[in-house]
């Protein structure tokens, strides 16, 4: 009979490792200024996409207009770069040349 390890007197013991999760990155979907896409759109955008209240939206509207970058939400990379894309998506069809950027927190 062939030499077969004794599963009973191994002599191995198998112990839990403590895996630490850490939370994800967080990143910001950032709407620039341009002088062609509306403040109505831009509105209708944040309601749409990031889920903003009509006076989230519209603060942060007048926060793009004023000052040229808004913040529209922070996300994980993932949900950034998909609102993100989202976002330009709607403003090409609707043809307004919105920008959207994702930048790390």
């Amino acid at each position: 009979m062939p030499d077969l390890p004794d599963i009973e007197r191994d002599g191995e013991v198998l112990t839990e490792s403590a895996t630490k999760l850490e939370k994800p990155k967080l990143y910001k979907v950032v709407l620039h200024n341009d002088d062609f896409t509306t403040q109505e759109f831009v509105v209708f955008i944040l309601q749409h996409v990031f889920m903003r209240s009509v006076a989230e939206a519209f603060t942060i509207m007048l926060k793009v207009h004023n000052e040229g970058i808004g913040i529209a939400g922070i996300y994980p990379y993932e949900v950034a770069n998909m609102k993100a894309e989202k976002a330009m998506n709607l403003s090409r069809a609707h043809e307004y040349p919105l920008l959207c950027t994702v930048e790390e927190e």
